[in-house]
Order: C-alpha cells, then structure tokens, then sequence
C-alpha cells in the first residue's frame, strides 16, 4: 500500500511540473527501450523529440524506474515501451500513467499467432520479437499509426520514413537469410547468456540455448551449467557468446568447464540482446545491432559474413 501511494504521489507530482519545452511543437516522446526509441525518432523524424530510458548496456528485465525517470514519463506526450512483460518492473507505474496519458505497448503489435511461449511462465510470451525482422515490421507500423493518431498533419511523412524503413529491415531479413544460411550442419547450434534469441532461431533456422531463461530474473543453478558443459563437448560447439546487457560468468563458467572436459570453446564476440550500443553508432541503432549480431553468429561458427556486415559500417572488423 505504501508504495502505491508513492507512485500516486509521484505521478501527481509529474503531471502538475510545469514543462520547460511546451512553446515547442514538437512532440515530446519518452521510449523506455533504445530499439523503441530509435524507431520512434526515426519515423518521426524533426515532428519528435525523444527520450529514451534504458541506454547500453541495461537490462530491461530488472531496471526499475528513477524518479528522473517518472518526471520523464509523466511530463510526456505520449509514453512508447514493448510490453509483453519486458519492462515488468515498470508495468503498474505505466497502467497508472495510461488513464492520463497516451501510453502504447508496441511489442504487442504482433499478432497472437506470431508470439512465442515464454518457456516456463504459463500464458505468457517471449517478449523479444525484435530479433526477427519479420516480426518487428508489426511494431514499426504500430510506431507509425500511433505517431499519426497523436499528429495527425505529420501522417504522409511518418507513412513516408515507415515504407523506406520496411525496406531496410527486408534488405536486413535477406542479409540474416544469406550469413546464418552459411553456417555449416552441425554448427547451426547457438548458446548465448540469457533465452533472449528464440525469435531469431525460428526465423533463420538455429537451436538456440540460453544459460538463463527468457528473463535474467531466473538463474542457472550449477545442474544447468554442467548440462550445458556436457552439451558443448558432445556437440563440439566452437564459440557461444556473452550479451552486452548480462552478466559473463555463467558463459565463462561453460568455457572453463568445457576446458576441463578436454573441449577448446571461446567466446565468439558480445551480443546485443535487450540494449543496443552506444547511442551515436551505427551499433546503437536497431539496423545496426542486428546487423552486428548476425555477423558476429556468422562468423564465429563458421559460416560467411563480411567482417564489417551488411552495409561495411560496424565498428570492428570481424575475425
């Protein structure tokens, strides 16, 4: 009940601050995940401002609002977050926001049939539909009708940046098509830090095995570390990899285990998984992160890719 009436508080607080930019007419977005964000400013274009909550590096999974945050949110035109359970720290503070302001849920853009079971949690879906091109088009289009309905002069630009988009992220789709159809049978096998690439395994055909479920929230007890060490040395796994936005010593525990089994296993390169990269690169924009991740997979198993990727615009040249 106490923290209830905190959050009341704090919202009431929020709505009634007076907003420094309000002579703008730029709408004033707040995005909680960066590859909501970056859609966002990138259909919107010069009619948006946007701020995004969750930068490099963090985990959507466990990050909890600030009161930074809840002045952002409450002081917004509009709030744009994935749902699906992805922020589930943030999930009461935005219903509350949501009979004040507009709030859009956009991961739930994808169709019911589109979704994948989220493992153990009954009823409930994997909330990382970005890492299938084909599946995130939903969300773009949600981005575009929801920018449209809160502006509705901008609507033939917003329709004009969404099919240049569409275009990319097919031109993206054929490019994971083409590097991950390299891979070698028997190394088609991917084992990242948390369950955060089942999307991108159905898309392109890979068996994807995360250490931790599909939340960081569930940790890997040592029975699922030797599970995964056996698996390793049996499938002859070359590289798995480390996630920018999780902690490594689950994967270094699979290495030194493998080590000790006789079975050489490196780590293949850092994955974005739940953030991009550093804001400003082209790591830091969704086209980007994929694009790096698909190389990155490509390439560390065996397959081929071009070590700078799809456009030769990633920051380090890949082994």
């Amino acid at each position: 009940m106490r923290a209830t009436r905190y959050l009341r508080v704090l919202l009431l607080v929020g709505l009634l601050m007076p907003f420094a930019g309000q002579a703008d007419e730029r709408l004033h977005l707040v995005a909680t995940t960066g590859m909501i964000g970056d859609v966002v400013a990138l259909i919107g274009g010069d009619r948006v401002d946007v701020e995004t909550l969750m930068g490099p590096g963090v985990d959507p999974h466990l990050y909890r609002q600030t009161r930074r945050d809840i002045v952002a949110l409450t002081r917004a035109d509009a709030v744009f977050w994935h749902g699906l359970a992805l922020e589930l720290q943030l999930e009461e503070f935005l219903d509350r926001l949501s009979g004040h302001a507009p709030v859009y849920a956009v991961g739930e853009a994808v169709p019911m049939e589109a979704r994948l079971p989220a493992g153990d949690f009954a009823g409930q879906f994997d909330p990382h539909v970005w890492m299938d091109p084909g599946r995130w088009h939903h969300v773009v289009e949600a981005i575009r009708d929801a920018l449209s309905e809160l502006d509705p002069a901008g609507r033939d630009a917003f329709a004009a940046r969404t099919d240049a988009y569409l275009a990319e992220l097919a031109a993206l789709d054929a490019y994971a098509l083409e590097v991950l159809g390299s891979l070698p049978e028997g190394r088609r096998l991917l084992v990242t830090a948390h369950d955060a690439f089942g999307y991108l395994g159905e898309a392109y055909d890979l068996e994807v095995v995360g250490i931790q479920g599909i939340s960081t929230e569930s940790e890997a007890g040592l029975a699922r570390i030797e599970s995964l060490v056996r698996l390793l040395v049996e499938r002859r796994v070359p590289a798995i990899f480390v996630e920018s936005s999780v902690a490594e010593r689950n994967v270094r525990a699979l290495v030194e285990g493998a080590e000790a089994r006789g079975r050489t296993v490196v780590i293949g390169g850092t994955l974005f998984s739940d953030a991009m990269g550093a804001p400003g690169s082209y790591e830091g924009t969704y086209l980007g992160m994929l694009d790096h991740n698909l190389t990155t997979i490509a390439r560390a198993l065996g397959g081929q890719a071009p070590p700078r990727g799809r456009l030769g615009r990633l920051a380090e040249a890949h082994p």
